[in-house]
């Protein structure tokens, strides 16, 4: 099943191409009731709607250097830097954004603008201190999320061992399009997974070489204590602009269309835009800010 929100909030599930709505308020109440959520009995043509970012959860749990070949990518252009089993930080869930809305370019904090591929699994059952072999009774799902990073922020601030303000910022979390349930994506551990900017293939590779499974990765986070609809990604794969031979030729511009796609979960589009596109003046100063 394909569970999505749409228009100004509303729930539903998908039929083929038509939107079935659901009874409740918000996806995370779809998850805090235990999906036990009645059909509203209205029916809508998927091209009819408007698809927002399927949740806005509680928490979101951000995992780094999860993929040895990112982490490996990086160390070659003396980028990377010392990862820990399950390294993880908190995202910040007011920079979501859905599938097709803009990544806003703030050129007054950055001009190394990157992409991140990455995989998200969706706590359908709370819970704590959980082993892993009880961890994927508590994914309801898994959706694309793409990791807009600024990379010069990233830079300054992996000096101190910490970084999150350079993934953190207004519209830097597209995730989408819909959230698939376990039962039609089967095996998790193998999904092909490609990001293109303008059609042009950046980021190619496999669910199945993430280093910290997936269940293992839910288990180990499980004493922060999980609430239904949390969020917890599985860090990003190989090709990343930051680890390119020429990284300001591939870092993202306005006018750059981003596509996020993994096998079964549907591809994630996102346009980047201007800072006057989106708001119509100039950016204001960033000295506060920097």
């Amino acid at each position: 099943m394909k569970l999505v929100t749409f228009d100004s909030g509303r729930v539903g599930k998908l039929d083929g191409e038509t939107v079935v709505e659901l009874d409740c308020s918000s996806m995370r109440e779809y998850f805090e009731r235990d999906s036990a959520v009645r059909e509203t009995g209205e029916r809508l043509p998927l091209s009819s709607v408007r698809l927002r970012a399927p949740i806005v959860p509680k928490k979101f749990f951000h995992t780094a250097g999860n993929f040895i070949e990112h982490h490996q990518d990086l160390e070659r252009v003396n980028w990377s830097h010392p990862v820990n089993k399950g390294i993880v930080f908190f995202q910040n869930v007011d920079a979501i954004i859905g599938p097709d809305e803009p990544v806003v370019y703030p050129s007054q904090l950055t001009n190394e603008l990157d992409y991140e591929l990455e995989m998200v699994m969706v706590i359908g059952k709370g819970g704590k201190f959980f082993s892993a072999e009880q961890a994927l009774d508590h994914i309801a799902g898994y959706m694309i999320f793409n990791d807009i990073t600024a990379r010069d922020i990233q830079r300054r601030e992996m000096k101190s061992g910490v970084f999150s303000f350079s993934k953190a910022i207004d519209t830097f979390c597209p995730i989408g399009p819909w959230i698939v349930t376990p039962d039609e994506v089967g095996d998790p551990h193998d999904l092909d997974m490609e990001l293109r900017v303008n059609g042009q293939v950046r980021q190619k590779s496999n669910t199945s070489h993430m280093s910290v499974s997936i269940a293992q990765l839910v288990a180990y986070h499980s004493p922060q204590i999980y609430s239904p609809g949390d969020l917890i990604s599985t860090g990003t794969i190989a090709g990343v602009a930051a680890s390119t031979d020429d990284p300001f030729s591939n870092y993202l511009q306005p006018g750059d269309i981003v596509e996020a796609e993994i096998e079964k979960l549907g591809v994630l589009r996102s346009p980047i835009i201007s800072w006057m596109q989106k708001y119509g003046q100039e950016p204001p100063p960033a000295d506060i800010w920097m």
